[in-house]
């Protein structure tokens, strides 16, 4: 009987790791499964929104794999009669040194995970950090990279990444100031403006709103300064401007409004 009995009981200690783990694999495949599908049936998306959603999956599956192999290890040890209340315990006092030796690490993943989630910014906003503007190229658990216009690259960890200006979230103002000669009426120059506007609302790039004449803006010694704005997508004001002071000095040419300039005028002492 005590021969049988220790039979049983290697037998149960050999199949029962291996039905812990057979368990575990079941599991954590449908958990995965189910994740995977879900966030599969998520379509028509910009790659920022599907890598933001990928990294997030990864982060779940990989927390949901880690969890699983914790547990399956202990049930194992504890079937080998090993006391896991005091392995617990040791492990409590190892992550607490282990956290005070890499808590950078840990604000910078828990930072990480806090942008992906809140959405405080996106792949290709326009965001700037300690003085440094530019496009959010890629966004990490640990760190994010920004691309300012002359192609540098700045890599951020991101527990720096609370202290930020995203401009990106709202619409920009493209402001265009005109300096028209004081000898021109009034009235011509606000007709002109206006049969401009008529031709160029709903076909300027990057304009969401039409254009609005503001009115006389300064008065110098030798001109008289208009202001044109218009309301545009965010961060597209510079272009829109260029393509109006394009399109305005046309007008003005073809109306033979003159736009002064600076002049030096040099007499003869004679």
């Amino acid at each position: 009987m005590l021969k049988l009995f220790g039979i049983t009981l290697k037998l149960r200690l050999i199949l029962l790791p291996i039905l812990y783990i057979i368990i575990g694999i079941i599991i954590f495949k449908l958990l995965k499964n189910i994740i995977n599908k879900t966030t599969s049936k998520k379509k028509n998306l910009k790659n920022y929104q599907k890598q933001k959603i990928n990294t997030l999956k990864i982060l779940i599956i990989n927390i949901i794999k880690y969890t699983i192999i914790t547990f399956i290890i202990l049930a194992i040890l504890s079937e080998y009669g090993i006391n896991v209340k005091s392995i617990l315990a040791g492990l409590g006092i190892g992550t607490a040194l282990i956290g005070l030796a890499f808590q950078d690490l840990a604000k910078d993943l828990i930072a990480g995970f806090s942008i992906i989630t809140e959405s405080s910014y996106e792949i290709g906003d326009t965001i700037e950090v300690d003085n440094f503007m530019g496009e959010v190229i890629s966004i990490g658990l640990r760190t994010t990279r920004i691309k300012n216009y002359k192609g540098a690259v700045k890599i951020i960890a991101n527990r720096y990444m609370d202290n930020l200006i995203n401009y990106s979230n709202n619409n920009s103002l493209a402001v265009v100031d005109i300096s028209i000669a004081y000898e021109q009426k009034e009235e011509k120059i606000e007709k002109v403006f206006e049969d401009l506007f008529a031709n160029l609302n709903g076909k300027i790039p990057y304009a969401t709103k039409d254009l609005e004449l503001l009115g006389v803006n300064e008065l110098l010694d030798s001109a008289v300064i208009y202001r044109i704005a218009v309301e545009t997508e965010p961060m597209k004001q510079m272009a829109v401007e260029r393509y109006l002071k394009k399109e305005i000095k046309k007008a003005l040419d073809k109306e033979n409004i003159k736009i002064p300039y600076q002049q030096i005028e040099v007499h003869n002492g004679k």
